[in-house]
């Protein structure tokens, strides 16, 4: 009678840890959550009035990060280059005059066009800028020796850069006040509102989730 060979049995894997299962899953989602943010999407919150009507205080929105191109973290250095922004975007980007503040307005000019403002009427190239976005609360109009909120210019945006204002045009600190934003600084585009917190009312603002922005 011949003997068959023996053969050796298969053991099950040990089973690993289960802290480190826990471990890593959080590990990996940790990752891929800092990965989303610095390339894909970035979540912000709208603390102030400045966007009023088309964005309120309380709005949570997403903004996308690789629309205008993908940055290396930390720096203002491009990996690729995306589209260029163009007006009527609405923005995020680091304030010129604090970088650690992140600013949100609209795109107004681009480089090469020339932006005067005459007593709140805009004009662009020297057309009047009629878009139907932007609004006026103030009756007043300020001089042009005064504030430059109403009258303004002309000047001519820099190469590489943008002139953005608030949508909220008398209740906005913008392109006006302290100049250009340099496409270096943009952080993304806003594209739609995800969340919207009544603070006044204590309530959230069921008609504004999903919102698309424009």
């Amino acid at each position: 009678m011949t003997k068959t060979q023996n053969s050796s049995p298969v053991e099950p894997a040990p089973k690993k840890n289960i802290f480190r299962e826990y471990a890593e899953a959080i590990l990996i989602a940790v990752v891929l959550a800092l990965f989303i943010r610095a390339f894909i999407v970035q979540a912000f919150k709208i603390p102030s009035g400045s966007m009023k009507p088309t964005l309120q205080i309380g709005d949570h929105i997403l903004v996308s990060k690789f629309i205008y191109g993908i940055k290396i973290p930390f720096t203002d250095k491009t990996l690729f280059s995306g589209k260029e922004p163009k007006r009527g975007d609405i923005i995020v980007f680091e304030f010129p005059e604090d970088p650690k503040k992140d600013f949100i307005k609209r795109v107004i000019g681009v480089p090469g066009d020339v932006i005067e403002i005459r007593d709140k009427k805009i004009w662009i190239n020297n057309e009047l800028f009629t878009a139907n976005y932007g609004s006026y609360s103030d009756p007043r109009i300020f001089p042009p020796s005064g504030r430059p909120r109403d009258n303004f210019g002309p000047v001519t945006v820099l190469p590489h850069s943008l002139f953005v204002m608030g949508d909220n045009r008398d209740q906005s600190y913008d392109s006006r006040f302290w100049g250009f934003v340099d496409y270096s600084k943009v952080k993304g585009k806003a594209f739609i509102i995800y969340w919207s917190w009544d603070k006044e009312n204590f309530g959230v603002r069921w008609g504004r989730l999903g919102h698309l922005i424009d």
